[in-house]
């Protein structure tokens, strides 16, 4: 669901994305801040917490690496990390920061609806903000390309932003229970589906300029997708945390 409300359309593209990882977006321009609103310089903390509990096993997949901040936390606690993006521009920065803090991670740009080459190869998947940039027609197939990546038995954590927000607007998909327990029905074993929170780069200095700049008529447009701030004034997004095992 789109607000009314919505001047601007940030319907997630490759083309959008490129240009957020390049810093020539309008939201980088309008907020002040070139980062993308999910470059938070370090892991998220609800995958920090998933990988102190021994929930992360084996060979990994980050589906939609980003900045790779998560594949490059993971690669140093040992893991065996592959990390795929459709933007070639991040998966290029990926590459050159991991080889500048000597660690050993395979980045390549991929669809994520149509993995090929990874066929039964990954015994834990991890998906931090990808799969509510899907459309409405591509993540079913998104998560039947994650099945036939894993292996039986293999972990999927998958985060993603959730229908509690207020005024929901175009960036992103707000997604609910129910599509969650439906697209993982057939080949996966829920095994944990709970209410998080997930961190972002943004300040309420971010959203009150970047709201002015792009027409809405009140902060609160934006501030309404918010739940919180952490301890540096950070805004905290309600998301899901759901966590199934594969057939």
């Amino acid at each position: 669901m789109t607000a009314t409300s919505d001047p601007v359309d940030f319907t997630p593209t490759v083309e959008r994305f490129e240009a957020l990882y390049r810093g020539e977006s309008p939201l980088g321009t309008a907020t002040g801040d070139p980062r993308p609103p999910w470059d938070i310089g370090g892991p998220q903390p609800v995958l920090v917490e998933l990988a102190d509990a021994g929930r992360i096993t084996g060979s990994v997949l980050d589906a939609g690496c980003g900045t790779a901040d998560n594949s490059l936390f993971l690669a140093g606690r040992g893991y065996e990390v592959t990390g795929f993006d459709a933007s070639g521009t991040v998966v290029e920065r990926a590459r050159e920061r991991a080889a500048a803090l000597g660690l050993t991670v395979e980045f390549t740009v991929a669809d994520a609806t149509r993995l090929t080459g990874f066929d039964r190869r990954f015994d834990t998947v991890v998906d931090s903000a990808l799969y509510h940039c899907l459309g409405d027609d591509q993540r079913q197939g998104y998560i039947d390309s994650l099945h036939r990546v894993s292996r039986p038995g293999a972990r999927l954590h998958l985060i993603c932003f959730s229908d509690a927000v207020r005024n929901p607007g175009s960036a992103v998909h707000y997604i609910g229970e129910a599509e969650l327990r439906r697209v993982l029905a057939d080949g996966w074993d829920l095994t944990e589906l709970r209410a998080v929170t997930y961190q972002t780069a943004l300040t309420r200095d971010h959203v009150e300029r970047g709201a002015t700049a792009l027409g809405y008529q009140e902060a609160d447009d934006w501030l309404g997708d918010f739940v919180g701030t952490d301890d540096q004034g950070r805004l905290l997004a309600p998301a899901w945390l759901v966590s199934a095992e594969r057939r």
